[in-house]
Order: C-alpha cells, then structure tokens, then sequence
C-alpha cells in the first residue's frame, strides 16, 4: 500500500462492501446498471470549505439555492484528500447548461464536443458541467457522435451516478455533496487514492482510451503528479494503443503538452511518454534524433532543459511555452540546419529554413500557435549568431528582445556538450561588464590567416620579427 499525507480516510472508506455487487463496469452505451455509492459524511472525510475557493462554494451554493444538485467534482476532491493546492474546481450538476446561463449572469456557455458553463469572477472561472449519461444510445448527432470508438461530441444528459461511470479515472470521479457535505464515491475512488493507485473506470481499457485517446496522456501526467502507479490493465495497451493519438486535434494535443510539461514533473513525464511508444507520436521527429544519438546528445540536452523547466516551477518562476518546445525540437531544427550548410547556404538563410521546415511539420502532430511559435523561432535563430561574437554584431544582439531567452538556451547547449562552454561563458562575462569593455570584447580577435601571410612577405624588408601595430594595439595594415 502506498500511503500519502493528508488523507483523513477511515478503514471504511477502502472496504468494498458496498460495490460488491457491481463487479468492473461496462462503460458503452447501453445495459449499464447504476451502482449504489458509498457515501462519507463530513465528520469523516478530510475536506473543508475553508479550502475550496471561495468562488466555486458560491457557485455550488447558488445552484442549491435555485433548486439543483451541486457538487464539487474531479481534481480538485482528489487533490484535496491529498492535502494538495487544488488548481481549479469544478462543479457537476443536473441542471442544463441553458439553466446555469439563467441563474448565474457572469456565465458563458462554451464547447461542442462537451457543452459546458463557465462562470467568471474576474480572472478567476468555475467550469459547470452537467451530468453526462451512459446508457443511451440516440442517433442525433448533434447530442452524441461516435467515431470509430471515439466520443466526437457528448451532450447527451443525465444522473450522477451515470456521470460518474462516464469519467477516466476512478480518482477523478469523486463528488462533494455541497447539501451535506459528504463524499459520494460510486467507483472505488477513494480506495484507489488511498492505495496510490491509478486506474480507468470500467472493465474494458482499450475501449475506455479509444473513447478518447488523450486518456492515454492522462494517466502518464496522473501517475507523475501524484506519484501513483497505473494499474497493470490500463498500463498494458498503452503502447499499442500510442498511434491513436493521431486521431486527437493537434491543438487539443498541444494543450495537453502544456500540462504535461509546466506541472514541475516535466522530466519523469517525458520519461513515461518514451517508455510507452507516446513521445514518439507527439514529436516523430525529436525522437528519431534521440534514436540515433551520439555521446548522450541530444537525449543530454532535451533532460536538461525540461530538469531546467521543473526547477522553475519549483521555485515560483514562469515558464515559457516558446522556450520549452525550443527545447523539444532543437535537434531535428540542428540537423536539417547542418545538413543545409553542407549544400552551401548560408547560416542565417539555413537556419531560417530549417526552423521553418521542422515547426511547419511538427503542426501535424502538436499545434504550436504562432503567439508561441514565432519566439520559439527567434531563439533557433539566434542561436548562430551568437557564435559570431565579433564586431558589431554582439552590442546589436544583446539589445534584441529575444536575446535573454536564446542566451539561456546557450547555456543548455553548453552544458550538455553541444558547443564549447567558452562560448557561454563568454557571453556571460558580456553580459556583466560595462559598455566601453563589451566594445574591447567585440573588438578583440586574433590576427587572420590572411595578415600572418603578410606579415610573413613583410617582414625581411623590415629586419624585424615583430609587426607592426597601430595605437590601439592591433596589427597594421601592410605599407
């Protein structure tokens, strides 16, 4: 058993008593018997008001005041028994979207594939859901559509306990009665939290993650937030199943990345994805490059820059999305940038159609949208340039708004052996020195191949074995 702080669950809550007649579900669309939940009343469970937003208690308490059932469901009952911040809140209940839009007026009806209310107070939003059904089967698409086993669109309403049987995880699927106060748990859930085990409600995986593929996501971001292990049958088909996620929107998928990846667990999940043939879905090109590696480059590269990611969320610091999918598909942009350069383009004309080629085709798969994907651009962009540190070239790129994020780039392609760690550390002294000693900086540079020649014709004539050199210290030009 895998014990977690703050959870204040009794021996009761994980005794099966009262779903042994239920057996495993079957989650389709029709002969699907409602189970009886097992209900925890306040004094018993761990959760406080004190702890919900107090937005989202306003919106349960409206709905119970208006007539509706109300409940706190999903991550944030999870989280909280977990003794975690929750992220967001959200409400389940049987009243309809339509009804929610009349009874709160700071409401916007969203989404085709599930409608859904959300209530705004100020930056703060209460997502609303209404209760889903399990055990119809219409024909009118504009309700429920299903495609080759994936939910397309599901409007189509009912109970709680269907509701219940209709979510992913049986973690997931836990509700706050905001009437009483109670826990209502249909599926198991809390036993599962309380075994540190994640598992799909249902008897049947495959169908539960052809429903919706991104479950697959789902149970790897699970099992590295809350530091749970998947059931051996939801674990089994996930690598089988991997090519599903084709069939998934690339900007459903990009949103999924995001959470995946800006949780503060971004190491282990690009691990898990790896593991289970799904990284290789998302990024076919990064992971032919981590395929065919050399001296742990660029499998170095891309750890230190999600290690780098987690270290940031740890320590309250933002995080870019631009600089994070820099990060992920650096390598495929390096290759076809070299590959370029041996053709005979230039660098800056390589590297602008390398960059152009990999982010136009990683579009298939992640969605990057262009308020993200032209910064990522910026810093592969800068990258040659600042290989170049004479002349003028480095005053003008240290001004360029992009140049902070593409020098902490160069310090993750340093450390991981990409380039020479002088180069870095040159930069890093530029950065600190005053402006008359980043002029000497860029100014200094060893004699060319072509003035040693010179030197070398001019120097019997002048009977000396030293050159010449101007007041500012560098080498004259010939006579």
């Amino acid at each position: 058993m895998c014990a977690h702080p703050g959870i204040a669950l009794q021996s009761h809550f994980i005794r099966r008593q009262a779903f042994s007649h239920i057996g495993v579900f079957l989650v389709s669309l029709s002969s699907l018997t409602e189970p009886t939940p097992s209900i925890v009343p306040r004094p018993e469970h761990s959760i406080s008001r004190a702890n919900i937003s107090a937005n989202a208690v306003r919106v349960l308490n409206r709905l119970k005041q208006s007539g509706y059932q109300a409940y706190l469901v999903g991550g944030g009952v999870r989280d909280l028994l977990l003794g975690h911040e929750p992220k967001d809140f959200d409400v389940a209940t049987d009243a309809r979207p339509e009804d929610v839009r009349r009874v709160f007026r700071n409401c916007r009806l969203i989404g085709r594939r599930f409608r859904l209310a959300h209530v705004f107070f100020g930056a703060e939003i209460v997502e609303v859901a209404t209760f889903r059904a399990a055990n119809v089967d219409l024909g009118d698409e504009d309700a429920r559509q299903i495609e080759n086993g994936m939910i397309l669109r599901d409007n189509v309403f009912g109970s709680i306990a269907e509701d219940a049987l209709r979510r992913d995880f049986t973690v997931n699927a836990l509700y706050y009665n905001i009437a009483d106060f109670s826990l209502v748990d249909y599926v198991e859930g809390l036993a599962d939290i309380a075994a540190g085990r994640l598992r799909l409600i249902g008897d049947d995986p495959i169908a539960r993650y052809r429903e919706d593929p991104v479950r697959m996501l789902r149970a790897v971001r699970f099992a590295c937030k809350l530091g749970f292990v998947i059931e051996p049958r939801c674990e089994t088909p996930l690598v089988e199943l991997a090519p599903l996620l084709r069939d998934v929107p690339p900007a459903r998928l990009f949103e999924e990345i995001l959470k995946l990846f800006q949780a503060g667990f971004a190491l282990p999940a690009f691990e898990k994805l790896r593991h289970y043939g799904l990284f290789a879905e998302l990024f076919p090109e990064t992971e032919d490059c981590l395929a065919m590696q050399e001296e742990d480059f660029p499998i170095t590269f891309v750890n230190r820059g999600l290690d780098n990611t987690d270290r940031r969320v740890q320590e309250g610091k933002p995080i870019a999305p631009f600089f994070l999918f820099a990060v992920l598909l650096w390598e495929p942009v390096r290759r076809q940038y070299l590959q370029l350069l041996e053709a005979g383009h230039g660098w800056s004309e390589a590297m602008t159609t390398a960059s152009s080629m990999i982010a136009g085709r990683q579009q298939a798969y992640v969605a990057i949208p262009k308020r993200f994907g032209l910064p990522m651009r910026e810093i592969w962009a800068l990258q040659p340039a600042l290989e170049r540190r004479r002349g003028k070239r480095p005053l003008a790129l240290i001004g360029h708004p992009r140049f902070r994020a593409a020098y902490d780039f160069l310090l993750l392609r340093a450390e991981s052996g990409e380039v020479d760690p002088e180069l870095a550390a040159w930069w890093t002294q530029f950065q600190e020195v005053n402006p008359s000693e980043r002029a000497a900086m860029a100014t200094e540079r060893k004699p060319s191949r072509k003035s040693r020649r010179r030197r070398r014709r001019k120097a019997p004539a002048e009977k000396t074995d030293q050159p010449a050199t101007d007041p500012s210290g560098q080498t004259a030009p010939p006579a």
